[in-house]
């Protein structure tokens, strides 16, 4: 997964099995700019991190990728834990 955005902007793919695991997908032509991607990766397997810095969540149907490494995690579970204490 090749990243080609600033630092700041996250990346992500989806890559199904099937055509039949898609569920939805939402171009809108009206005036918003949003997109709807939905389907099922199926049954979970594993979450792994490729390279330190890709998180992969595989499921029996296919790949969710995000661009998102295991620190940054670390860090927003520990930030949620003092939060919580502040409060």
């Amino acid at each position: 997964m090749e990243n080609k955005t600033n630092d700041k902007e996250r990346v992500f793919s989806v890559e199904l099995n099937s055509k039949r695991n898609l569920k939805n997908v939402t171009l809108t032509n009206g005036s918003s700019d949003s997109v709807l991607l939905e389907g099922t990766i199926g049954e979970f397997v594993q979450a792994t991190f490729a390279e330190g810095i890709i998180l992969e969540v595989i499921g029996k149907s296919g790949t969710l990728r995000v661009d998102l490494g295991e620190n940054e995690i670390k860090k927003t579970i520990n930030q949620n834990q003092t939060e919580v204490k502040n409060q």
